[in-house]
C-alpha cells in the first residue's frame, strides 16, 4: 500500500497563501493551520491584558501589539500571532517577508489559553517560542481559573516558571511592571 505524500510548504508560500485568503494562518514545519477566532471572554481577557501593559509601558521605548502582529521564530519556522506581543527597542523586521508585517525580536508574548489550544500553547509553541533570542517572558492567561503564569528566561538561559492567582500580580521582570490578576479577568462577560 502506496503512503500519500505531504507537500511541504516554504514560508513563502505560507506568506501568499496568508494574502490570498485574508485569513490568518500558523506556519509550523511546511505545515499551515488555519487559525480560529476566540470567544468572548477570550477577546476581553485578551484586551484586559492589552490595556494594561499599555498603561504601564507608556513613555517607555517598547510597544505592545495586537494579535494583527505577526512573529517568527526563525530557528524552528514557526510564523505565529500570539494574543499579544510586546517588543523593546525597533522593531527587527523578517526579511522574507517583504511586505514587512513579521516581528523577529518580541520581548514578551502574552497567549490566553482556551480549551482547543492549552496543550499546544504550553507544548510545542511554547518550546518554540523559547528559540527566540530576544524572547525574556511567556505569559500564559488561564482560561477556566484565575490565574496568571509568567514563563521567564533566567540569565543563565533556563526556563522558571512563576504563578499567579487571584489577588496576586503576575510580575514582568524584563518589563519592570506587574498585572494584577483581579484586573486581568475584570469585567466577565455574563454567560449566555
Amino acid at each position: 500500500m502506496a503512503h500519500a505524500r505531504h507537500h511541504r510548504l516554504t514560508f513563502d508560500d505560507y506568506l501568499q497563501i496568508e494574502e490570498d485568503s485574508g485569513t490568518k494562518h500558523e506556519f509550523m514545519q511546511g505545515q499551515v493551520f488555519a487559525m480560529s477566532g476566540g470567544t468572548p471572554a477570550h477577546a476581553r481577557i485578551t484586551m484586559n491584558v492589552g490595556g494594561l501593559l499599555r498603561d504601564a509601558l507608556s513613555g517607555k521605548p517598547r510597544g505592545v501589539f495586537s494579535p494583527d502582529l505577526r512573529v517568527r521564530v526563525l530557528a524552528t519556522g514557526l510564523g505565529t500571532y500570539a494574543d499579544l506581543t510586546v517588543i523593546c527597542g525597533p522593531i527587527e523586521l523578517d526579511p522574507a517577508d517583504k511586505k514587512g508585517h513579521t516581528a523577529l525580536n518580541p520581548r514578551v508574548l502574552v497567549e490566553v489559553l482556551s480549551p482547543s489550544t492549552e496543550d499546544y500553547d504550553r507544548g510545542d509553541k511554547l518550546g518554540s517560542y523559547k528559540q527566540i533570542p530576544s524572547l525574556a517572558e511567556v505569559v500564559l492567561v488561564s482560561h477556566d481559573r484565575r490565574e496568571v503564569e509568567i514563563v521567564r528566561r533566567e540569565s543563565d538561559g533556563s526556563w522558571s516558571r512563576h504563578i499567579a492567582r487571584d489577588g496576586e500580580s503576575a510580575k514582568l521582570v524584563s518589563l519592570g511592571c506587574e498585572l494584577p490578576v483581579a484586573d486581568v479577568y475584570a469585567d466577565p462577560l455574563p454567560p449566555p
